[in-house]
């Protein structure tokens, strides 16, 4: 946000400060938005399960708990989805494939080295 507090308004040049970020108008050594964020801890297990709740009846499979940040999660789907020939997404550090593949992302995750185990029923 710029100084002044006006979204649409911000520094363009200043030879006060030196080279600043974008995004958050602060100098590039004390830049918040593009440190590294750490991956989220969790318990270590990659869980998968099925689920149908707001999608009309239609399934699909939701794997939690992939200790790696967002462009690594990404990738992880992105070979999944390859794995199993359909569709899906990376919604809030989930992955969600479109269909019923629990059982071929089972062995694809266990054979990239992660402990995995079924939820749900």
């Amino acid at each position: 946000m710029a100084r002044n507090g006006n979204r649409n308004s911000r520094l363009v040049y200043s030879t006060e400060h030196g080279r600043t970020c974008p995004a958050c108008n602060q100098k590039l050594d004390r830049c918040t938005c593009r440190k590294k964020k750490a991956p989220p801890a969790g318990d270590g297990i990659v869980r998968i399960g099925r689920s149908t709740k707001g999608r009309k009846g239609k399934g699909v499979t939701v794997i939690t708990g992939i200790p790696v940040d967002d462009g690594g999660l990404k990738q992880v789907a992105k070979t999944l989805k390859q794995k199993c020939g359909s569709g899906g997404t990376v919604k809030a550090g989930c992955i969600e494939i479109q269909g019923d593949h629990r059982d071929v992302l089972t062995a694809e995750l266990q054979a990239m080295g992660y402990t995995v185990r079924r939820s749900g029923g």
